[in-house]
């Protein structure tokens, strides 16, 4: 299953009606969905650096996401701030999961 957003006009749909969630290093925007699967796209600005420093960042955190336990029923889209460029793996994978964990607490999402 591929749970990747692809059109522009899905993640312009989740800024404008999405709720937002922080963290440090992360903004997470997210919409309700009819349908069971998740789908999640990442925003990560120029301004972080090179291509290859952002698509570096953009396969760790499709790998985190794939791992971590996601909210059913929804779509997100994961933007990146200025220091999530600095962090390496663990420090990620801590910051993706507790972004999760705020966005269930704070929206009343349910965990898949």
């Amino acid at each position: 299953m591929d749970h990747r957003l692809k059109k522009n006009s899905q993640f312009n749909y989740i800024y404008k009606k999405g709720e937002r969630v922080h963290t440090e290093n992360f903004t997470l925007f997210v919409v309700k969905s009819k349908f069971e699967n998740y789908k999640i796209g990442f925003s990560i600005s120029k301004k972080l650096g090179k291509a290859n420093k952002r698509n570096l960042l953009k396969r760790r955190l499709r790998e985190i996401v794939k791992k971590c336990s996601v909210p059913q029923f929804c779509n997100f889209v994961l933007m990146a701030k200025e220091k999530a460029i600095e962090l390496d793996f663990q420090q990620l994978s801590a910051e993706v999961s507790k972004i999760f964990e705020k966005c269930e607490k704070k929206l009343g999402y349910e965990k898949k």
